[in-house]
């Protein structure tokens, strides 16, 4: 009797990887085993990298609202201090933004923060 196999869920499963290699380099595109392992890699990176990215994005709006709040005569421990005095909550991102957008009004902000501490 002949050996039986699943030959369309085995066809799927080699499909899909292949599909989730697309646009990779070399053997790894083409082929199951080396594509398998790139395919894992890659999607642990991309795990990791999306918690990364959070931490990164933080990190530049603290540079940019450091600088734009200098350009004011504040450190920025001064000014995020002096907006949670006057009870101000606004968020990094749009701090950031204000200093990179609208300078006038981030002076505005820096000035209530000056007058807070």
């Amino acid at each position: 009797m002949p050996r039986a196999t699943n030959n369309p869920a085995a066809k799927q499963r080699r499909k899909r990887v292949l599909k989730r290699t697309k646009g990779f380099f070399g053997a790894k595109k083409g082929q199951i085993r080396e594509g398998r392992h790139a395919a894992e890699r890659a999607m642990a990176y991309s795990y990791r990298d999306r918690k990364t990215r959070k931490r990164d994005f933080r990190r530049l709006w603290i540079v940019r609202i450091n600088a734009a709040a200098r350009l004011n005569g504040l450190s920025y421990s001064a000014f995020m201090g002096g907006l949670k005095k006057a009870n101000i909550e606004v968020d990094r991102k749009v701090l950031a933004d204000l200093a990179v957008h609208d300078a006038q009004g981030f002076a505005r902000l820096a000035e209530v923060a000056r007058n807070a501490t």
